[in-house]
């Protein structure tokens, strides 16, 4: 079964809202361990605006499933990860200011740099994935720089689903074959939801692990946390 992970990152903003700690995210983090999430992802930026470095370290000792920290590799992110030494660091290539992860690695143009970082990692026992877009031409350099995973970069396909779901899942499953020919594990995330998630896990080979914050925190609004969690792992379920 493929896992899911749940990104707290909208915890952090709306307890950031209003300062103080309420929403808990290290409650959220429990809660949402005990309702049936096999990871908690994280993705502290520099400006902290949602995690923030004490979110890090307060974590740590309370997720009992899998920990991943997701994050442009700078060296102060590079020095966090190693001290806290989560089971999975991805490795995203975002601008600080980004709102939100837009675009997957060029690894041809950056592999002599994430080789050095993901050599860093993997020196630590830490495994490593690194955020690609679906795109077949790059997944030779991504195995060359040394990763474990590549996490696809969904927002294409959750965008085009209701358009045509068919064509707009074909290069994730291509990719996920190309990155199986390398030997590379296949993680996913951004914009996946309840409402395209089955399609996708069925179609991908060798998914192993989802990440979902923003729409899973947004339906959590209505349906509430365990209701939401439960229907996300129903998604993911292979009968």
């Amino acid at each position: 079964m493929t896992k899911l992970s749940v990104n707290i990152n909208k915890i952090a903003t709306l307890r950031n809202a209003r300062g103080g700690d309420l929403p808990s995210v290290v409650e959220a983090a429990v809660k949402l361990q005990e309702f049936g999430a096999q990871g908690i992802t994280i993705h502290p930026r520099p400006d902290e605006r949602h995690i923030t470095r004490k979110d890090v370290y307060d974590l740590k000792p309370l997720v009992s499933t899998e920990f991943n920290i997701e994050g442009n590799p700078h060296r102060p992110f590079i020095d966090m990860v190693l001290e806290i030494k989560p089971e999975q660091v991805t490795l995203v290539p975002d601008a600080d200011d980004a709102i939100t992860s837009n675009a997957g690695w060029d690894c041809e143009m950056h592999l002599g740099f994430l080789k050095n970082v993901i050599s860093e990692f993997k020196k630590a026992g830490i495994r490593t994935s690194i955020f690609l877009d679906p795109n077949l031409e790059m997944v030779k350099f991504a195995a060359e720089t040394g990763t474990d995973r590549i996490e696809l970069y969904t927002e294409a396909y959750a965008k085009n689903y209701s358009r045509d779901k068919e064509e707009a899942i074909k290069p994730y499953v291509e990719t996920a074959k190309e990155a199986e020919k390398y030997g590379l594990g296949v993680n996913a995330g951004h914009d996946l939801s309840l409402e395209n998630l089955k399609y996708f896990s069925d179609q991908i080979p060798n998914l192993l692990e989802v990440s979902i914050g923003h729409a899973l925190i947004s339906e959590a609004l209505y349906m509430g946390l365990e209701n939401t969690v439960q229907a996300y792992l129903k998604r993911l379920a292979k009968w």
